[in-house]
């Protein structure tokens, strides 16, 4: 069962899944974080741990159901396996960017409207359900993708005018149709975020959120953890028990919170490094336990990583506190201070930041070092290992979640490889290919001829469209 972050309620995991953010505000959360015999797992398939990882938390899920899900979502990457190890040098990149829209989100976000489609069947719901996301950038493209093939599900995408990259903007834009639609919003990603939660919280009938709040996005996120612990183990690189530390490029504070629950459910992990840009909230979380919102907002070259609010970030609160009133304090005084201290421990973290500079001279770098590409977001989570093990001197075989493929940010690579910045960012993509000897992702190769203009509005406006074209609750 599962529980508010805010309130003490039960609920089963696929009403979870459907509601996407309990009505008091808060996030679900399972109430007891389920234990498993990870040894149990070495030598199965993607597939086979995504089974049994789920199941654990989506325990009112049928075993057929699951196999439909897994089977369903996972038939659309170009390689077997779902995700990729690489070793390069001593270092292990855990390729997360092989799905259709080439962003760790898709090993999510094509499964979650598979889970809603069962969770809607099993409670008898035959009303439309619209999903609602804000996004930093590659969330929106993915659920677009994803969200669009359901019957009966609605898929509308905002996202900060200018504060993603043109790749980005034309894949979310591509995948448009007579259900799915992004926005273009006057502001930065926080005032998407803030103005999904708030349409919540307005009286709308049938919504729910593909964002990380929702649990089905987060919970499969957590197999790839597993996955790439048994694939060091193949490499000889440990061995089964040996402690590994995952470094990981934060933003909403999902992907690393996925890698927290791996820890609770047994697998042997010693640290997970928080790579933040220089927006760098969490960095000072993780160093002071005082979370602080209130600084200046910087668009940067890894955009999605640009958020002062990281939503995610309050399920643990609730995993550590273990106290709705303690959350409910936190948040308080986030909403109205702009910061909160917290007094409980965060030793399993390790919190630090990358410059622009220093991610542009970390794709270089490896780029030349060891003719491996890495895009901007990865980037930062190199640089942070790196200091990371400057620091602490700690040698632990560590896994660098590498979160998007390189093409999506093609401008920051152009720069950090002395190509030809001044070419639009879509021809780039020819380039960058030539002189990198890499291949262009099969889903980018006729995305300028199909370009797209999407206007900026403001969120008066966004809001008036959703009351045009959702129905309010009855009060």
């Amino acid at each position: 069962m599962y529980t508010s972050t805010r309130c003490e309620k039960s609920i089963t995991a696929s009403k979870a899944i459907i509601e996407g953010i309990s009505s008091d505000g808060g996030l679900y959360v399972i109430k007891k974080t389920p234990m498993i015999d990870y040894k149990s797992l070495y030598g199965k398939t993607y597939k086979e741990i995504a089974k049994e990882v789920l199941k654990n938390f989506l325990n009112d899920y049928t075993d057929s159901e699951l196999d439909y899900c897994i089977n369903s979502a996972y038939s659309e990457f170009d390689t077997e396996e779902v995700v990729q190890v690489k070793k390069i040098n001593n270092y292990h990149y855990l390729e997360l960017y092989h799905g259709p829209t080439l962003a760790f989100k898709d090993v999510a976000l094509t499964i979650l409207p598979y889970l809603l489609e069962v969770a809607k069947k099993k409670h008898n719901e035959t009303e439309k359900t619209t999903i609602l996301t804000a996004t930093s950038g590659d969330t929106g493209s993915a659920a677009l993708n994803g969200f669009s093939k359901i019957n009966n599900i609605d898929i509308i995408v905002f996202y900060p005018y200018g504060g993603v990259s043109k790749v980005q903007e034309q894949q979310m834009l591509s995948f448009e149709s007579n259900n799915a639609h992004a926005f273009a919003i006057d502001g930065n990603f926080d005032d998407c975020q803030n103005f999904v939660k708030k349409v919540f919280n307005s009286g709308f009938k049938g919504l729910s959120s593909a964002n990380s709040i929702n649990i089905g996005r987060l919970v499969p996120q957590i197999v790839y953890y597993f996955y790439s612990y048994f694939k060091l183990i193949e490499d000889n690189s440990i061995k089964i028990g040996d402690k590994v530390n995952f470094c990981v490029p934060t933003g909403n504070f999902g992907d690393i919170l996925a890698g927290y629950y791996a820890k609770e459910m047994g697998l042997p992990i010693n640290k997970l490094i928080c790579a933040s840009n220089i927006n760098n909230v969490l960095t000072d979380f993780f160093n002071t336990g005082i979370y602080n919102r209130k600084r200046e907002f910087i668009k940067t070259n890894t955009p999605s990583m640009d958020i002062l609010i990281s939503s995610n970030l309050e399920r643990l609160l609730y995993l550590k506190s273990k106290s709705t009133d303690i959350v409910n304090k936190y948040m308080n005084d986030l909403k109205e201070k702009g910061e909160f201290k917290s007094n409980e421990q965060y030793d399993e973290f390790y919190g630090e930041y990358a410059t622009e500079e220093e991610t542009v001279n970390t794709i270089k770098n490896e780029f030349i070092k060891n003719e491996y590409l890495i895009d901007p977001h990865t980037a930062v989570a190199k640089c942070v290992y790196d200091k990371y093990v400057k620091e602490t001197n700690d040698l632990t075989h560590t896994v660098i979640l590498s979160t998007a493929s390189p093409y999506k940010f093609i401008k920051t690579i152009s720069t950090a490889l002395d190509f030809d910045g001044n070419l639009d960012e879509l021809d780039l993509i020819d380039l960058v290919s030539k002189k990198s000897g890499t291949s262009i992702p099969t889903s980018l190769k006729n995305i300028k001829e199909n370009l797209k203009i999407n206007e900026c509005i403001s969120l008066n406006e966004a809001y008036k469209y959703l009351e045009k074209n959702i129905q309010k609750k009855e009060m």
